[in-house]
């Protein structure tokens, strides 16, 4: 090979392998700030303080990169090597320069004033990209990865997993979700496989590099309060005098992953989808913002977790407004890409609303108590709070619905599911059930909170006769665990399923292992991933030749702190038995989301 496998482009801060520092290698408890159950304290509400002091500054791991094996395969296009080339600076007229200056000499007072108060651990740097939740470089595709093991025969196609990887160094707050979509990738092919990682290339991406920093406001890290308020100011004044365009989507797409339409789309919900193209080597191309061929508004925006019907092949979608009405909208796309009508769906205020679920004839909507309410920055605090006063409910909504009246609201009382595993129809009950993480703190994500945070696996029953609902917890208090991030079988989304598999979110943020649990008895099944290890959502991949529910297997991406590598661990589904293991070459930081195209489709790709 001779060189580096690093791309030239890549974030420089980003290069790295080794632990940041003597305690994050020796503990492997990293606290994000979400307290686990062993931490009780009084709890803080995010402040419009962004840093402690200059001490605060970040150290990043350096990068091992193989050199010998396995081999890359041949980079990119020469026109995406061009999107992601180093920056190069803008021309810019004699007041658009005076602007620029004097807007970068107010934002550098503003980190000032930043640095002499506190930051909590949702927004500290610091704290919120270090050990393995820290960002890479980009990686070209590399093949020949040493297996041990056997990769099943059924695996032909990429598995593809989303998250958080910030270009930048950030210079004042930021939180996990506020990092730079970055889409990781393992082709497998007759029992071989390739790795691969790229940034998306967001328009928001796109127009810092080439400004050499960032410029964009951080949703959770940074709008809190005052300097929040003065941050969304400089944007807006940059903005106008055309230092950037924020008129094309400030989204990161770093959530979310979905194939629909032959299409590979990337997702956060501040934003349009992007597209990615796979290509022939397993290296990750960036199409560009998808509005579903004009269909969608410039100004539109799409939830991160869409829902494919796995019958009807129909993809159903949400889309959230946090400062004018319709707060929200509920659409679909048939399966040629045609969009159906907008259903307005009355809210009374601007709702977190990170997912939902469907069942064979409905959409179900949560409405919970976290909410946006953006004047409580002019009081000091963050713009994404935790109403105690709102009831929680979910709306019950026909898939067919041309309009929000057409919705049927069902209070649960003090429920916050951030993420919805499943929903169905039971007829013979005249019920919907739900089953979703329920999590307490329900803010505990977005707001720095001592108390202890617990993410409960439940079933939540939605009369449509009474109006009533009931929640009980699905697993016995023995072996109750923090399950979150995870699936049911796909093919069975929206109809009745038998299992779920749930990462164990031990110690709060990271996940130790997953588990298989049988959402009728409770009983569970864990996977432990071992000492010093540590992985993210556990995808299933179901057998297309079987008719059991669980024949299939689990993919992960596992981290090895102790060794400080990465590998793809691919389990079977109904024994829990590792088959295989991919060596990676390069560390995969702890992510979101992912998804599998098979060979069949990868062919097929728009």
């Amino acid at each position: 090979m001779g060189k580096s496998l690093m791309a030239p482009n890549s974030c420089s801060w980003a290069r790295s392998s080794s632990p940041f520092s003597a305690s994050s290698s020796s503990s492997y408890h990293v606290d994000l700030g979400y307290r686990s159950h062993t931490h009780t304290k009084k709890c803080k509400s995010i402040q419009s303080a962004l840093q402690q002091s200059a001490a605060s500054v970040l150290q990043f791991p350096k990068q091992r990169v193989i050199t010998k094996e396995p081999t890359p395969a041949p980079g990119p296009s020469p026109d995406h090597e061009k999107a992601t080339s180093s920056h190069v600076l803008p021309r810019w007229n004699f007041l658009q320069r005076a602007a620029s200056a004097a807007l970068h000499t107010a934002e550098s007072l503003l980190v000032s004033y930043e640095l002499r108060h506190p930051l909590p651990k949702t927004a500290d740097p610091g704290v919120q990209t270090s050990g393995n939740f820290a960002p890479v470089p980009e990686q070209p595709a590399c093949q020949n990865l040493p297996v041990t093991g056997t990769i099943p025969e059924s695996i032909n196609g990429v598995y593809l997993r989303n998250g958080a990887n910030p270009l930048f160094k950030p210079v004042a707050g930021h939180h996990l979700f506020d990092g730079d979509g970055m889409v990781h990738a393992v082709k497998v092919s007759d029992g071989g496989a390739s790795y691969s990682c790229r940034f998306t290339e967001t328009h928001r991406l796109v127009q810092e590099r080439k400004l050499g920093r960032p410029v964009f406001p951080k949703v959770i890290g940074e709008l809190h309060g005052h300097s929040g308020i003065a941050r969304l100011l400089l944007f807006y004044a940059r903005g106008f005098f055309g230092l950037l365009d924020p008129k094309h989507g400030i989204g990161v797409a770093n959530a979310g992953l979905v194939y629909f339409s032959n299409r590979l789309l990337a997702m956060s919900e501040d934003d349009l989808p992007y597209q990615v193209r796979v290509g022939p080597t397993g290296d990750l191309e960036t199409v560009g913002r998808f509005d579903f061929n004009g269909q969608l508004g410039n100004n539109s925006t799409m939830i991160a977790h869409p829902k494919v019907d796995p019958v009807s092949k129909e993809l159903f979608a949400l889309s959230y407004d946090v400062i004018q009405r319709p707060y929200l909208k509920y659409f679909r796309f048939y399966p040629d890409g045609v969009k159906s009508p907008d259903v307005e769906i009355p809210l009374p205020v601007p709702t977190m609303m990170h997912d939902f679920a469907i069942t064979e004839n409905f959409v179900i909507i949560p409405d919970q108590q976290v909410v946006f309410k953006l004047q409580e920055m002019i009081r000091g605090g963050s713009p994404v709070i935790y109403d105690k006063g709102k009831k929680s409910r979910f709306g019950i909504l026909p898939k067919d619905a041309k309009s929000g009246s057409e919705i049927m609201w069902v209070e649960s009382p003090d429920t916050f599911c951030f993420h919805l595993w499943n929903a169905w129809e039971e007829p013979e009950t005249d019920e919907v059930v739900v089953i979703g993480s329920c999590m307490t703190p329900p803010d505990s994500i977005f707001n720095e909170c001592d108390e202890s945070l617990k993410s409960v696996l439940s079933e939540i029953r939605l009369n449509l006769q009474t109006g009533k609902s009931t929640r009980r917890p699905i697993m016995g208090p023995s072996d109750q665990v923090n399950l979150e991030a995870g699936m049911v079988n796909r093919n069975l989304l929206g109809r009745k399923t038998q299992f779920a598999y749930l990462a164990i979110a031990e110690h709060w943020p990271k996940v130790s292992g997953f588990a298989k649990v049988d959402l009728g008895t409770g009983e569970v099944r864990k996977y432990f991933y071992g000492d010093g290890r540590f992985g993210g959502e556990p995808f299933f991949l179901p057998n297309s030749s079987s008719n059991h529910e669980d024949s299939g297997h689990i993919l992960a991406f596992v981290h090895d702190e102790k060794a400080w590598r990465s590998e793809l661990q691919i389990m079977n589904a109904s024994t829990l038995e590792l088959e295989a293991s991919i060596k990676l070459p390069s560390r995969v930081p702890y992510g979101f989301h992912g998804t599998f195209i098979d060979s069949r489709d990868l062919a097929n790709q728009a």
